[in-house]
């Protein structure tokens, strides 16, 4: 019971951390609205002016909401690899995810002229590259965990390839900047019909979650885990399923976005530790926190937008930094 007491308010604290964060982006951009309009506007939008409820709502919410699911998903799946493959350097794409979402999303642009068929080819081709990561890596009817992060570096440098033939074969003055810009991340397009992108994601984290332990057991080694009852085969798929969910959907919606799901997992050992049970949930929050507050610092920099990959590394590399010599190297171990 005690225990159980405990766990509530840190609990509650994961849930409140990023929801604090996504109300905090509705109050900036270069629409200002002091806090009695966003609160009209969200709880009694009729009774606001039109153009402060379109801000609020049309706007601001649902790309802040966006940049939640999204951090949530390339942090989470980031953990789980690491803790799988048992490789602090591997990230949420490591089995080619981006690479091949990289690809799908330059064929739509290139072929079909972008709009909504570059997410759809962009998941799909996500999808196809882990797949692909998987028989590239599986040795004599079995797929240890060091040949499937060979197959991915194998299958993320071919799609790499595709990406240069598409990126030579496009138009220089209007499909290469889309291509260009695409690779460096934003959430600027982000409307409500995007949304269908938050289920595969949050099956994925659903997957994760619920299996979170395991990623305990199968970081000590196949061996010791399957001595231990643990379906090796199994929760590996599952798992690596699941981050694959989180990944692809994540990046189809907002283009390549690094260091999240390689930092984050790690910013999130140095302050619970190794543990999976707690590791989970915090890369979760932090995840979604962090991203909303790159989102939204990429919305008041500067006029024109800065793209989310760029302020991702900028910021996040210093504070990693920072918090690796404060805590000196706590969690890594």
């Amino acid at each position: 019971m005690c225990d159980e007491m405990k766990r509530l308010p840190y609990g509650m604290a994961l849930i409140a951390a990023p929801v604090l964060c996504i109300i905090l982006s509705l109050f900036f951009g270069r629409y200002t609205m002091d806090f009695g309009e966003v609160m009209g506007a969200l709880f009694t939008p009729a009774q606001m002016p039109s153009q402060t409820a379109h801000v609020v709502w049309q706007l601001r919410l649902p790309r802040a909401l966006a940049a939640a699911f999204c951090g949530s998903a390339l942090a989470v799946s980031g953990a789980a690899f690491q803790g799988v493959f048992r490789n602090p350097l591997v990230n949420s794409g490591v089995l080619g995810v981006s690479n091949g979402a990289g690809f799908g999303a330059c064929l739509a642009i290139v072929f079909l002229g972008g709009g909504l068929s570059t997410y759809v080819l962009a998941f799909v081709f996500a999808v196809g590259a882990v797949l692909l990561s998987y028989f590239a890596g599986r040795i004599s009817k079995m797929t240890t965990s060091m040949s499937l992060v060979l197959g991915g570096v194998i299958v993320s440098s071919f799609f790499n390839a595709l990406i240069s033939i598409m990126k030579y074969m496009a138009d220089p003055y209007t499909q290469l900047p889309s291509i260009t810009f695409w690779f460096m991340g934003s959430f600027a397009s982000i409307n409500y019909t995007h949304f269908y992108a938050f289920i595969p994601m949050a099956l994925g984290i659903a997957v994760i979650f619920l299996l979170r332990w395991r990623i305990n057991v199968l970081s000590m080694g196949d061996k010791e885990a399957f001595a231990l009852g643990v379906d090796v085969r199994l929760c590996k798929m599952l798992i690596i399923g699941g981050a694959t969910l989180c990944t692809a959907a994540a990046v189809c919606i907002s283009g390549t976005i690094g260091w999240v799901g390689l930092v984050i997992p790690h910013i999130g050992r140095m302050l619970v530790g190794n543990d999976n049970h707690r590791l989970i949930p915090l890369s979760i929050s932090l995840g979604a926190c962090f991203l909303v507050l790159i989102d939204l610092l990429s919305r008041i920099l500067s006029s024109s937008e800065l793209p989310i990959g760029i302020l991702c590394a900028l910021v996040g590399t210093p504070f990693f930094v920072y918090l690796l010599k404060k805590t000196k190297g706590g969690g890594w171990q």
